[in-house]
């Protein structure tokens, strides 16, 4: 009688816990046209492609675990021809986490020398000890944020005025910019009615990380190997940001975008307005527990 009513708790159990499970995702996976699919075919698809932009919401737990599974999966297809990168490490803190990575300097050390995010050790050191553990590349992409911060009171004028030892640290000059750009348009809105030079500047600012980002990344490409790189979704969604500066310098690379969205409700298919935004879509409860 005691193994009958153990065997008819099991069954319950995990009943329940498939209902949970179905009823309660933690997240949904849409392709390019809105269309429900699978983690197994984001792997398959992004194995293919030569470049991955996988577009994070920073706070987010359900993009900082799937870029880590996503990662672990193409290792497994591709081994050590597999660059990691991300917007998070700067250009001039390169030097700081290649001697982390060969073991040079210890975790404290890294912190002491480069400008590392609040949510590292949550969310980004994952990837940086499995760049380690696996002796992958792991390329700083992003402009050190002094130089944002000039572009956003001067403008790209301003960068003129660098010494060449700061230089090294920025995409070539002149840069070039697009401010048609819808994703750049729409900065300039969300500055409401603060019509002043930094109106126009704001998404300048936001071009000069773009397009240090991509110089970076195709600097660290070559075909033949595949790169996956982490960012904000702004920096790649409608494959514009990092995208459009890329396309210009690796026309020949195959790209695929991922991004992340939150919604009050898991749709069987995306809305209108959130379709053709990137390759896949991530879909993520607006409930969801925040890493900060």
């Amino acid at each position: 009688m005691f193994i009958k009513k153990q065997y008819y708790f099991l069954i319950t159990f995990f009943f329940l816990l498939s209902a949970f499970r179905s009823d309660m995702p933690a997240y949904q996976l849409y392709n390019q046209k809105g269309k429900r699919t699978t983690f197994k075919k984001l792997i398959k698809e992004a194995a293919q492609a030569d470049i991955v932009f996988f577009g994070e919401s920073h706070n987010n737990p359900i993009s900082h675990w799937l870029q880590l599974e996503l990662t672990q999966a193409l290792h497994q297809i591709h081994g050590n021809q597999l660059v990691l990168g991300a917007e998070m490490i700067e250009t001039d803190n390169q030097a700081a986490l290649n001697q982390y990575l060969a073991d040079q300097i210890d975790a404290d050390s890294l912190k002491a020398s480069a400008r590392l995010w609040p949510n590292y050790s949550t969310d980004y050191k994952p990837l940086v000890e499995f760049a380690k553990t696996n002796k992958l590349l792991f390329i700083g992409t992003n402009v050190p944020r002094r130089y944002a911060s000039m572009v956003f009171r001067g403008g790209f004028e301003v960068l003129d005025t660098l010494p060449d030892a700061d230089k090294q640290w920025i995409a070539p000059l002149p840069i070039d910019y697009d401010p048609n750009l819808p994703s750049y348009l729409e900065m300039v809105e969300m500055m409401g009615e603060m019509k002043n030079h930094s109106s126009a500047n704001f998404p300048k600012a936001q071009a000069i990380k773009d397009a240090t980002m991509a110089y970076n990344i195709a600097e660290n490409w070559e075909k033949g190997q595949y790169f996956i790189h982490y960012n904000g979704s702004f920096h790649s969604d409608d494959y514009e940001g990092i995208v459009w500066y890329l396309k210009r310098l690796k026309p020949e690379a195959s790209i695929l975008t991922i991004t992340t969205i939150e919604t009050a409700e898991m749709e069987r298919r995306l809305k209108e307005e959130q379709r053709l935004v990137a390759d896949f879509t991530i879909a993520v409860p607006e409930t969801m527990t925040k890493t900060y």
